[in-house]
């Protein structure tokens, strides 16, 4: 009988003992990697050239900062918000871009890195143009002339937003990350100033088909105002700024 119980005891301590290793295991993320450095990697498809780094503050809690440039270049997906005549009109127009970003994330799943998270977030996001040409078609008298300007301007917006996201662990030692946007999206307000500017003196005519063309362009999304005057043509930008995140970043933690 007492051989019996010793066994038995012997049974119930190591049951429990697996099941205290077991647990440990499962749910245990090591604590001495509090940092991660990423780059969205789908950016590099619309030249965005980017960095973050992320630093755990607790088990749930984390601070994720990031910075990006978007080299200059064409203005994506154009054709989608002028027509082909509107299109023609901006001759070799490139933009270039910055932002930065701030980003609190709250994780809900094993934590310090790991797991699905949603995280509010502040975005600073900067636009400018190179010097650029713009035609626009003058009517008198049953003659179309053109008149060529050059354009340059720059806008900036202020943004906050909400991003859902899962992170995840590629290697035992849990060094290399995967990080999934699933979807971010946030608005906010923007002002900029564009100047066209022509070699040629302006009628009051020419000023008022100028603005009048300019103001048909109907660019979605942009609230503007244009100022016509003898050398060209002032356009400010004040209204809505808004934008989309998703993708997949790679990362180092340490």
């Amino acid at each position: 009988m007492k051989k019996l119980l010793i066994i038995a005891s012997c049974f119930y301590i190591s049951g429990v003992y697996a099941q205290e290793m077991s647990t440990s295991e499962v749910n245990t993320v090591p604590e001495d990697k509090m940092n991660i450095i990423k780059t969205n990697i789908t950016g590099y498809a619309f030249r965005n050239i980017n960095l973050s780094y992320e630093r755990s503050i607790n088990r749930w809690f984390a601070i994720n900062v990031g910075f990006g440039t978007v080299a200059e270049g064409k203005v994506p997906f154009m054709n989608a918000f002028l027509s082909e005549d509107d299109e023609k009109d901006f001759q070799n127009l490139k933009i270039k871009a910055t932002n930065f970003t701030i980003e609190p994330r709250f994780y809900i799943g094993e934590g310090y890195g790991k797991g699905f998270y949603f995280a509010p977030y502040y975005r600073y996001s900067k636009v400018s143009t190179n010097t650029f040409d713009y035609t626009y078609d003058y009517t008198a008298f049953g003659t179309t002339v053109p008149i060529p300007l050059k354009g340059l301007g720059d806008a900036n917006g202020n943004s906050g937003g909400l991003m859902v996201g899962a992170q995840f662990f590629l290697n035992k030692q849990h060094s290399f990350v995967l990080d999934f946007w699933i979807a971010g999206a946030h608005y906010g307000s923007g002002k900029g100033n564009f100047s066209l500017t022509s070699n040629i003196i302006l009628t009051p005519e020419m000023q008022n088909e100028l603005k009048k063309e300019i103001e048909n362009l109907d660019i979605p999304f942009v609230d503007y105002t244009v100022e016509t005057n003898a050398n060209g043509a002032n356009i400010k930008l004040d209204g809505p700024w808004a934008g989309f995140r998703s993708g997949f970043s790679l990362g180092y933690r340490f």
